[in-house]
């Protein structure tokens, strides 16, 4: 359904350690880079997925209040990965690894990136 999603930055460095951290644990790497934007997807992608980007307007980027971008994990302990490279990388605990309510193997973490972008990584697979 979605072709890609992008999140604003205050500071593309910065962003760029976090998420250069965080996207191996799930199996994704950096596939672009530039003054402005970086993009993650597959080793070799058909289609870049995932940016993070200076806003195009030049204004500040904002936190969209309500907004979070969940990311597939393989198994839990991708999860489990993601959750603390992202905290020893600048990010912010917004709900440890762990089952949710939200399926029967539904595992996620919930993370906040340097810039404030709330994110999860989730695992539906049987443990």
């Amino acid at each position: 359904m979605l072709l890609y999603v992008t999140l604003g930055t205050n500071d593309l460095a910065r962003a760029t350690r976090f998420y250069d951290a965080v996207m191996p644990c799930l199996g994704l790497q950096r596939c672009f880079a530039n003054e402005d934007e970086i993009g993650y997807g597959a080793p070799d992608p058909e289609r870049i997925r995932f940016w993070v980007t200076k806003p195009f307007d030049g204004q500040a980027a904002t936190v969209g209040n309500g907004s979070m971008a969940a990311l597939t994990a393989a198994t839990r302990a991708a999860v489990d990965a993601f959750h603390a490279a992202g905290l020893a990388a600048g990010g912010h605990d917004e709900g440890a690894p762990g089952l949710r309510p939200y399926g029967a193997h539904f595992y996620a973490c919930y993370l906040r990136d340097p810039d404030g972008n709330k994110l999860s990584a989730v695992c539906e697979a049987p443990s």
